[in-house]
């Protein structure tokens, strides 16, 4: 196939184009400056525009652009940033995809769809929750709709937490752990969906190749864990006691989360991707921290 990668450069992009490669698959990936390499292709999201035949021959575009969530606080301007660096590229790419009768198109999402939902188990079917990171999702999600009614199969990515040896969640985490400076979030009792980055990109090449799926996929392990228990596994993973907590109010505070959106819980399983034959390589959260971790 030849697969079109959008937000290539990052933690997940990178590792997808090197697995979809190794599979046997053609990638090109789109990019926002002159391009340097034979498989980059210019776009530009917020003029809407894709340069002349960049899309030529594609038989999947993924997308897996959006400024990062957690690395700073939500400011008016910062909520802002989070919606159109997801919307804006996301509309691009479903016009191209309909415009151009791409028959297939692979755009990321997230967990914050389904807002707070307790220790309740969160299959696909799951409502739609409340607050700005759901509404940020359900408006991310529907930018693609001109791509479905156009007749592509559209595959909606709603991704937990992605553990990989660099960035991500463990790129902030593990320098506090090592120095014993660890600790849960809250009371702890949160979910916290979660999946390692070889399961990501393994479950995305997965989804691609298997053309009978469409809309909404869970993509995280089938052992969700709460907070307290994947801090006490890091720190075990890293021979360190965990034994701080940071307060609710003090993460509100600092991220500007005046609802404390950052401690929904989400007890998240993949229903779509087992029921698809989708094999984990990594299922365990012991295991896949200390495979990252050595």
């Amino acid at each position: 196939m030849r697969i079109m990668v959008a937000g290539a450069s990052g933690m997940i992009g990178s590792a997808l184009v090197k697995e979809l490669r190794t599979a046997g698959h053609e990638v090109l990936r789109l990019v926002r400056r002159v391009p340097t390499a034979a498989d980059e292709r210019r776009w530009d999201p917020p003029a809407g525009r894709i340069d002349d035949g960049a899309l030529a021959g594609a038989d999947a575009v993924v997308n897996l652009c959006g400024a990062p969530v957690a690395n700073r606080r939500w400011s008016h301007a910062r909520r802002q940033v989070l919606v159109n660096s997801r919307v804006e590229p996301t509309e691009v790419l479903a016009a191209a995809v309909a415009e151009q009768d791409i028959p297939l198109l692979v755009n990321a999402s997230a967990a914050g769809y389904y807002g707070d939902k307790g220790d309740q188990v969160v299959e696909e079917s799951a409502p739609r929750g409340t607050g700005f990171l759901a509404d940020l999702v359900h408006g991310w999600e529907a930018a693609t709709q001109r791509a479905s009614e156009a007749g592509a199969r559209v595959v909606l990515l709603r991704t937990g937490h992605v553990l990989a040896r660099r960035g991500g969640l463990m790129g902030m985490l593990k320098p506090l752990f090592k120095v014993a400076l660890g600790g849960r979030l809250g009371n702890g009792r949160q979910y916290m969906p979660w999946i390692h980055v070889d399961d990501q990109v393994a479950a995305m090449r997965h989804l691609i190749e298997q053309d009978t799926v469409s809309g909404a996929v869970n993509v995280c392990s089938p052992n969700p864990v709460t907070n307290a228990e994947f801090t006490a596994a890091l720190g075990r993973a890293v021979h360190r006691p965990a034994p701080w907590f940071a307060p609710a109010p003090a993460i509100k505070l600092a991220i500007g989360d005046g609802d404390g959106e950052t401690l929904y819980s989400q007890r998240m399983i993949p229903t779509v991707l087992t029921a698809n034959g989708f094999t984990f390589r990594h299922p365990n959260l012991d295991e896949t921290l200390s495979s990252l971790l050595t």
